[in-house]
């Protein structure tokens, strides 16, 4: 994988998503120029300036390829890792870490065992907000990387991850969720 990127391509920023190189500058910082790349996180306004200089250190990398959207599915469907014996915060914590690391087969980790928790015991309203975020940092990565659209990643995230649970889970856990 290469670090260099040009107007238009499309990187992903760890914790953020995909984002669109819109611009390639010169900026000023503290009476050293440093050349910056000029990110849009897609979907948003929301600017991120990385250095060129840093790319590595931020994580900021290509989108996924064919042959690793097929890892991201073969993670999704692996067992869940089962930490209910730690508390909500420590689990919390370990999400957050993963979600930092950029790393894509990280965040269908997270993805994975949250959406799968949520069918044995209620989540708390952080891992409801961690699985929310990594769901759409997944769904994100993997429409750009398939050139389709999110509803059809959702429904193939919801396929694969729903694969295993007696469907008696998934029909309560509808009903609960009408009822609010």
């Amino acid at each position: 994988m290469h670090n260099t990127f040009k107007v238009g391509d499309k990187a992903v920023y760890p914790a953020q998503g995909v984002t669109e190189v819109c611009g390639i500058e010169n900026q000023d910082v503290a009476g050293t120029k440093h050349l910056v790349y000029v990110l849009r996180v897609l979907g948003t306004n929301r600017k991120i300036m990385v250095p060129t200089s840093k790319v590595q250190s931020v994580g900021l990398r290509e989108v996924i390829d064919d042959n690793e959207v097929e890892k991201v599915y073969g993670v999704l469907r692996q067992r869940p890792r089962r930490n209910t014996h730690q508390t909500w915060n420590r689990r919390y914590r370990q999400y957050v870490e993963k979600i930092k690391t950029g790393s894509v087969m990280d965040v269908a980790e997270v993805m994975r065992d949250l959406y799968r928790l949520k069918y044995d015991k209620p989540l708390s309203f952080g891992e409801r907000k961690m699985l929310d975020m990594a769901r759409h940092l997944l769904v994100k990565e993997l429409t750009v990387a398939k050139d389709t659209n999110e509803e059809k990643i959702e429904e193939e995230l919801h396929s694969i991850l729903t694969k295993d649970i007696p469907k008696r889970k998934i029909e309560a856990l509808l009903q609960e969720s009408e009822d609010f």
